[in-house]
């Protein structure tokens, strides 16, 4: 057998002329042995003498059925690639034959010749040569996958997506497709290209008894409920649960079909955006000059992307990073290539603290809606550099906010955060602040249209706790959270991008926009999920050893609170979206804030971090500076009873954010 497998490996090194000469040389066998067969069943004799008295037809057959499947093409198809167009060529070539030789016979009058032979020779013809293509395709499959060590998989949908998927994995040779799981009982015992369609029941089989480790998504259609209730259903087996790019990304190059990723949390979080009420979209973008700052961010870009599509006649990138400032530029020219109406991009590098700057930029392009996203975000990183988080996002809101007012920028939108309702932290905090430098001016004049936008972590964004766990899982582990209780809010980030645009389009002056986020999340038990659908067991303790990821928790950072909080106060009301709330908070006065904003201009200017922290302390009402592990632990006996998770106030969503895990947006 081993002698037999080398020798059969022997021939997938020949050159292609070759094998196509071997391929003849098996057809000119064939077809004359159908022959054979249909004129012994047909007499039940091996050599009755209507064959004796038609031998010409054998050679005939033979050499006229080379020709018919040459000019079919079927020497030109790589057998190992066989499928449904040259098993067409195999029909339409074996019934040629079988009409040729019945027509043959009647012009030679063969004596005792049948018409029943040629339908025999037809279907003996095919079963032989359309069998002994597909023997050797499943062979070399076979022998592909013993040397490439291809890993044995599922398809989780047996639709136009999974089909083409199977057909691009089985050919890359990586993976070996054993079976389609479907839903519909429809499909279920059906077989497409030989890989059998089974239901959601069979996939215990699979894994115990076929090896089957991984489970590739092709839903592309399912709503994220859908999604998340198959992801629910996947996560007790020992499964790395995978999905694959959309038919759009491959068909337009962008990545190839086999190319695996990782799954989608917003899939376990299972939240459906709202569909965008596209008036609202367009009614401060659409014509209108628009600028965002921070453009290069995870927010700020995905604002970019959103903005471009609603046809603005220009767009301002500022953005300090220059890095970044290339990058959304680059994608933001590619996408300007299929769009029919021309926008005007401007790639603008800046800091939103050079009041300068700002103001030039702001003049020049004649600015009239701009979105204030350029901030500093990452908790820790905030908490450990006080002066240059206050400059960027306080001061900088500042300046950015005057430079609006002189240059008549009608709309004026910034980009807030959870972290600033009675906020722990110094990026809290100094978001809370440039909310108060908005609603101030507001309050002072009509011009320009201030209002703020607050929400939490936003999925995949730099900094989330998100890819930090995919890579942890990766690597091996552990996945490091900081407190077993901790919880936080998510959304993606085009639906962040979207709910900003129309929250903004609302603003009459000086509002506080809240978009409702859904409900909160255990950071350990997503982290226990994504191990799971990763293929691997949880171990709690790192210390414990034996199998699976490892979860450790590290204890909270700087400034870091377990609980998110949604709104400052409780004047709160709808608006005419469902997933967007409004709040009217209260301001410090204006003389208060002026000396406030003095004293750390001062501050920056004499790298003095104690006053400016002092003066945080004393303005923004609620700041509580140090994590509320910290706080706990400092207490004194009688310590107060364990915060609960905000009910669903559904608002839900975003307000100020009580610290969490930073996120950037």
């Amino acid at each position: 057998m081993a002698l037999l497998d080398r020798s059969l490996e022997n021939l997938l090194q020949l050159p292609r002329g070759a094998k196509q000469g071997l391929m003849v040389l098996a057809d000119s066998t064939m077809l004359p042995l159908a022959l054979w067969l249909a004129f012994v069943i047909r007499t039940g004799q091996p050599l009755p003498a209507m064959m004796v008295e038609a031998w010409w037809l054998f050679p005939l057959v033979s050499a006229v059925g080379i020709l018919v499947f040459a000019r079919l093409g079927l020497y030109r198809t790589v057998v190992r690639f066989m499928g449904a167009r040259a098993f067409k060529a195999v029909i339409v070539g074996v019934l040629a034959l079988a009409v040729m030789i019945w027509a043959s016979t009647e012009l030679t009058q063969t004596p005792g010749f049948f018409g029943a032979i040629s339908v025999n020779f037809a279907l003996l013809a095919f079963a032989l040569v359309a069998a002994g293509r597909s023997l050797v395709r499943s062979w070399y499959q076979a022998v592909s996958d013993a040397r490439s060590g291809s890993e044995r998989v599922v398809v989780f949908g047996a639709g136009e997506a999974g089909i083409q998927l199977a057909s691009g994995l089985q050919s890359s040779g990586r993976f070996r497709v054993m079976a389609f799981i479907d839903e519909d009982p429809a499909v279920q015992g059906r077989a497409i290209d030989d890989i059998p369609v089974c239901g959601p029941a069979a996939l215990e089989t699979l894994v115990d008894q076929c090896g089957v480790a991984r489970v590739l998504l092709a839903v592309p259609s399912a709503s994220r409920a859908d999604r998340r209730r198959i992801l629910e259903w996947l996560e007790p087996y020992p499964l790395h649960v995978q999905s694959v790019p959309s038919l759009e990304a491959v068909v337009s190059g962008q990545a190839p079909l086999d190319q695996l990723e990782d799954l989608d949390i917003a899939d376990l979080l299972g939240r459906d955006p709202v569909p965008p009420n596209e008036a609202l979209l367009a009614r401060s973008i659409r014509g209108r000059v628009v600028m965002v700052t921070g453009a290069g961010g995870s927010i700020g870009s995905e604002l970019c992307r959103r903005i471009l599509s609603l046809e603005p006649a220009a767009l301002v990138l500022f953005e300090r990073n220059e890095f970044a400032l290339y990058r959304i530029e680059q994608e933001l020219a590619e996408r300007r290539s299929g769009m029919q109406t021309e926008v005007a991009v401007h790639a603008v590098l800046g800091s939103v603290a050079n009041r300068a700057r700002v103001a030039e930029v702001l003049r020049e392009h004649g600015v009239q809606t701009l979105y204030h996203a350029a901030a500093y975000k990452h908790v820790p990183l905030v908490e450990g550099n006080l002066l240059e988080g206050l400059r960027n996002n306080t001061l900088g809101t500042a300046v950015v906010a005057d430079a609006a007012i002189s240059a008549g920028v009608e709309r004026f939108i910034l980009i807030s955060t959870d972290k600033a309702v009675r906020p722990t932290n110094i990026m809290g905090a100094s978001k809370r602040l440039a909310e108060m430098v908005l609603q101030d001016r507001a309050r002072r004049q009509n011009a320009t249209v201030f209002s703020m936008v607050r929400f939490g972590n936003v999925l995949g964004s730099s900094g989330s706790v998100v890819p930090l766990f995919h890579r942890q899982i990766r690597e091996g582990g552990p996945v490091t959270v900081t407190h077993p209780e901790i919880t936080r809010y998510f959304m993606s980030i085009p639906e962040a991008a979207e709910l900003v645009i129309q929250a903004g389009a609302m603003a009459e002056g000086g509002e506080v926009y809240v978009l409702d986020m859904g409900e909160p999340v255990r950071i350990i038990d997503l982290a226990r999920r994504m191990i799971r659908l990763h293929g691997h067991q949880v171990r709690e303790d790192e210390a414990a050893g034996g199998e699976g990821i490892a979860i450790t928790c590290t204890g909270l950072r700087p400034g870091e609170k377990l609980y998110e909080e949604l709104l400052i106060g409780d004047n709160v009301e709808a608006t005419p979206h469902a997933k967007i709330m409004r709040a009217r908070e209260t301001c410090v006065a204006a003389d208060v804030l002026a000396q406030a904003l003095q004293a750390l201009k001062q501050a920056d200017h004499e790298r003095d971090a104690r006053v400016a922290f002092e003066t945080l302390r004393r303005v923004v009402d609620g700041y509580k500076p140090g994590s509320e592990e910290e706080a706990t632990h400092s207490a004194p006996a009688p310590s107060r009873p364990p915060r609960p998770v905000p009910a669903p106030v559904r608002p839900a969503v975003v307000t100020y954010a009580r610290t969490a895990a930073p996120a950037s947006r």
